[in-house]
């Protein structure tokens, strides 16, 4: 197993799902399981990596991910936000299990899909997807196990809006329920009785 979390699973199940990359996993996972993958980094809708191959010089690979659009980003955000118990959770990328087909959906999730995922490799490979590229994504995956925020990073989504929506159902709930009684209010006339104190 690559990956241990549900960020960093689910980043590989969603590669592994496509028929067009299948025939170049494996070599990825041997590769990054080999240590091959050296300094990955994460940006903007860019990855970045070297990865050791039959040369002496590391390969050197970018990987290019399409941003995810704005409309897809505010039903993402309206759709979890309304759900995330605490900003605690957002922070160390915790996300109900329920959202895992929104989020992994083929068809307007926010996992890349191949079309949005672009490589460059200056190896002497003809396929568009390499073994140092297979290995470089699964590399991303492990990256996500430990920085699952690095993932929004990756797609150009705003963290700050999910905080945002979070702090604001909060809020709304507490000012929902200012006014009302809770069976933990006790009254002041069973005060006494409470405390074996009558007058």
């Amino acid at each position: 197993m690559i990956a241990k979390t549900w960020w960093g699973k689910s980043w590989c199940d969603n590669l592994e799902k496509y028929e067009v990359y299948r025939h170049r996993l494996g070599r990825g996972r041997s590769y990054l399981r080999a240590g091959r993958v050296l300094d990955l980094q994460i940006e903007k809708g860019l990855v970045k990596s070297r990865v050791a191959g039959s040369e002496k010089k590391p390969y050197e690979i970018t990987i290019k991910i399409d941003l995810l659009n704005k409309d897809s980003e505010k039903n993402i955000i309206d759709a979890v936000g309304n759900k995330i118990e605490s900003v605690e959770q957002l922070l160390l990328g915790q996300f109900p299990k329920e959202f895992g087909n929104l989020f992994l959906n083929q068809n307007g999730g926010i996992f890349p899909s191949p079309k949005e995922i672009h490589f460059i490799c200056n190896c002497l490979d003809y396929a568009d997807m390499c073994k140092h590229c297979a290995a470089t994504l699964y590399g991303v995956g492990v990256r996500l196990d430990k920085e699952p925020l690095l993932f929004f990073k990756l797609r150009g989504m705003d963290f700050n809006a999910f905080l945002k929506k979070t702090a604001e159902n909060k809020l709304s709930l507490l000012l929902q329920n200012a006014g009302k009684k809770t069976g933990r209010v006790i009254e002041g006339c069973d005060i006494g009785r409470v405390f074996g104190v009558f007058n």
